[in-house]
């Protein structure tokens, strides 16, 4: 089983993230603070989509931002380029250049899905706090949409995208997992709290922020990898999503939870 970024690396995914960090900035981190002096390691910064509500709401703080891809991080560069509390490096999770004990605080957003070995990767980071640190970790979960109109072609497209992304050694619905990872991996306290979209009429930046262009556009961002892989037709794929756009008219309404989860080292 290889390990590799399901959504690719197009300037299309690129837009997503962010369009998909801005809708989502004051459900994910309305309680994310790191305070003034600390260090904070951003694990998988891709192209600071996350970083810059996190290094803008703890002006304070040290960033030093972490991903495995040269592109994304002179995207994230450019893009952080106003703020003076960050800094970028080249490195592989699997093997980060830094003594244990660190950083004061590490956050992950978006990136456990995607690891063959989420529990290795979150003893490591671990490892690299300092007595009382913390760790931030976030992830959705794919099992938690519900919608309506309901349709069984919706259903079976993001399907398509859960099994890709499983057959790259990720997994799409890991957010439920948070908790018996982190304590797995050795916290010493882990508190986990759901993250809910609800997104209808009454609701419009929701129905375009996130119902189209967050969960939409990264089902259809992987048609052409699921009817490769033989997943699927195009024809089924398509129909599935026009089915979630349709949930996006007058009469439609689109849920999903993600998870925050908070653990704490002795």
């Amino acid at each position: 089983m290889t390990h590799a970024y399901v959504h690719g690396y197009r300037d299309r995914e690129q837009q997503r993230l962010h369009d998909q960090a801005r809708t989502l900035a004051d459900l994910l981190h309305h309680d994310t603070r790191f305070p003034a002096g600390s260090h904070v390691l951003e694990a998988g910064c891709g192209t600071g989509a996350q970083t810059l509500t996190l290094a803008a709401q703890s002006p304070g703080a040290r960033f030093t931002c972490v991903d495995i891809s040269p592109a994304s991080l002179a995207l994230a560069r450019e893009r952080c380029a106003g703020l003076g509390n960050t800094g970028f490096l080249q490195a592989d999770l699997r093997r980060l250049p830094f003594e244990p004990a660190s950083f004061d605080h590490v956050f992950v957003c978006f990136v456990l899905e995607h690891l063959p070995d989420p529990a290795g990767t979150l003893r490591a980071l671990l490892r690299l706090l300092r007595p009382g640190g913390t760790l931030v970790a976030i992830e959705g979960d794919h099992g938690s949409t519900l919608f309506h109109p309901e349709d069984a072609a919706a259903r079976h497209a993001i399907d398509c995208q859960v099994e890709l992304q499983a057959r790259a050694g990720g997994d799409a619905c890991i957010g439920r997992r948070l908790h018996p990872l982190l304590q797995a991996a050795g916290a010493a306290q882990v508190e986990v709290s759901p993250r809910f979209v609800y997104a209808d009429a009454s609701r419009p930046e929701w129905v375009e922020g996130f119902t189209r262009r967050t969960f939409t556009a990264m089902v259809e961002g992987v048609r052409d990898d699921a009817i490769a892989a033989g997943l699927t037709t195009a024809a089924a794929f398509d129909a599935g999503v026009q089915a979630l756009h349709r949930t996006a008219e007058a009469d439609g309404v689109f849920c999903y939870t993600f998870f925050k989860a908070v653990a704490r080292v002795a």
